[in-house]
């Protein structure tokens, strides 16, 4: 791991936040995240609930959600184990574990998120591009099953086309952008098979939804978009790649001030939905709670 885990550069908006991902558990992506105050998956958390909740009234527990970019199984810690990302920064920074090997990391996470403390409303399975990460939160206990493929570049393997039947809900709170509608558009097939799961993606505001939101709707999708609120993802790493997404966003016509302006990236939130289920309950109804 270099002293800088997270990578600028001037020919792309944000920076790349790959080298954090290589580790064999979780303890460098923690300490690399804390730096920028990362906390996605805490503002998205009560969205996810609410969603689950709903879902629960209509289909059989426990549900399964498919986590997209899930990294260490950070969204499952938090949904299946009422966690926040503070917490699982103490879990996982904390002196103790400071000499422990990747191994003896995994033997006590396995008791710390054991089956008896877990919400088994929801099963999560997770899709990623980091065998690492997979691999520990597998072991770990976070993910019933976890995934490392790039559905930008391969085929979906027939082996987890057949994992992913039966899926509930799909989410991500950062993954587009990194993936695109060449990812859904291999996905759609096999999570539609045997249900119709909703589709909830929290997308930060330089990155266009319309191209995934018209490969949702060729599959009978609507999507709504939560309006009139964002949700900070993380601080910028620098007064550079600030500047280069406030230029992104005014390429595209979105006025970054109070926003991206004040130092901080910004996400919007887009539920799809079959379009029957979206017009008996909007998505501000939804969420109105």
């Amino acid at each position: 791991m270099s002293e800088r885990a997270i990578v600028e550069n001037d020919s792309e908006p944000k920076a790349n936040m790959d080298a954090i991902y290589v580790q064999p558990d979780p303890r460098a992506y923690f300490r690399e995240l804390a730096k920028v105050d990362y906390t996605i998956p805490d503002l998205a958390k009560p969205v996810f609930r609410r969603l689950v909740e709903a879902l629960s009234e209509r289909r059989a527990i426990p549900l399964q959600a498919l986590d997209l970019g899930c990294s260490y199984g950070v969204n499952a810690a938090l949904l299946k184990h009422d966690l926040s990302m503070e917490d699982l920064r103490q879990h996982w920074t904390r002196g103790a574990l400071a000499d422990a090997t990747a191994k003896e990391i995994v033997e006590a996470d396995r008791e710390f998120f054991g089956e008896d403390r877990a919400d088994n409303d929801i099963a999560v399975i997770g899709l990623d591009q980091s065998e690492p990460a997979i691999a520990f939160a597998e072991e770990a206990g976070l993910l019933e099953s976890g995934m490392a493929v790039d559905l930008e570049n391969v085929p979906l393997p027939a082996i987890i086309a057949e994992k992913l039947a039966g899926t509930d809900l799909v989410l991500s709170t950062g993954a587009v952008g990194y993936i695109t509608e060449q990812t859904f558009g291999k996905l759609l097939p096999a999570i539609t098979r045997d249900s119709t799961p909703w589709i909830a993606n929290f997308v930060l505001r330089m990155f266009p939804f319309d191209a995934i939101a018209e490969t949702l709707a060729q599959w009978g999708y609507v999507t709504e978009k939560l309006e009139g609120r964002t949700f900070v993802q993380r601080s910028f790493v620098s007064d550079g790649e600030q500047a280069r997404v406030i230029a992104a966003l005014e390429k595209l016509g979105i006025d970054a001030a109070g926003l991206e302006s004040e130092g901080q990236l910004h996400a919007e939130f887009f539920l799809s939905r079959p379009r029957d289920e979206a017009e008996a309950l909007p998505l501000e109804r939804l969420l109105a709670d």
